[in-house]
């Protein structure tokens, strides 16, 4: 569902956050942008961004290019060095669908969010929670579902973190919302 600014302008209700903008790049309205991914396609090819300062407005973003692991972006409206330092902060949001198609077998990080894991043998291991990069590869981090809440005599079920390698991820099926993975319940 998106939802409408009092300046008229309608928000997408797909909008990921995909980086923040940590200043200026040069004198000519340029800004530095330090993405969340490693892969910073998304914020390369999509024409407009959404950044939250002053308010949330989208931005058409006229040229960018990847640097020494930030992107830098020349936006639409934003002039000189003062223009480019006054977004510094900002938390940049593209629209899901404007992000870069995948080929069958790969997926961003924001559409395994929210995916029921269960292992081979039809067990509940909980919800992807989030990810991480140990640098190698991704982490699965699972929430168990329905986890008991802690007590003072008990507590309450771990995370399970799980490799995002083949070896242990056998399929992920977004139409169902599910991820089948090699992992018991007691690793």
């Amino acid at each position: 569902m998106s939802r409408t600014l009092q300046s008229g302008v309608t928000v997408p209700s797909d909008l990921v956050t995909v980086g923040y903008v940590s200043g200026a790049y040069g004198i000519q309205g340029w800004v530095r942008v330090k993405p969340y991914s490693a892969d910073a396609d998304a914020l390369l090819s999509a024409k407009n961004w959404w950044v939250d300062k002053p308010e949330l407005r989208d931005v058409e973003m006229m040229q960018s290019k990847y640097h020494s692991g930030d992107v830098v972006a020349k936006l639409m409206g934003v002039a000189g060095r003062e223009g480019a330092e006054a977004l510094k902060g900002a938390v940049v949001q593209i629209s899901r669908s404007h992000f870069p198609a995948l080929s069958d077998d790969e997926f961003y990080w924001v559409d395994l969010i929210g995916l029921a894991v269960e292992n081979l043998q039809g067990e509940s291991l909980g919800v992807v929670s989030d990810l991480m990069d140990n640098g190698a590869h991704p982490i699965l981090r699972v929430a168990p579902a329905n986890a008991p809440a802690e007590t003072a005599d008990s507590k309450a079920a771990a995370e399970i973190l799980i490799p995002y390698v083949d070896q242990f991820v056998k399929s992920v099926t977004l139409a169902e919302k599910k991820m089948v993975v090699d992992w018991g319940l007691d690793y």
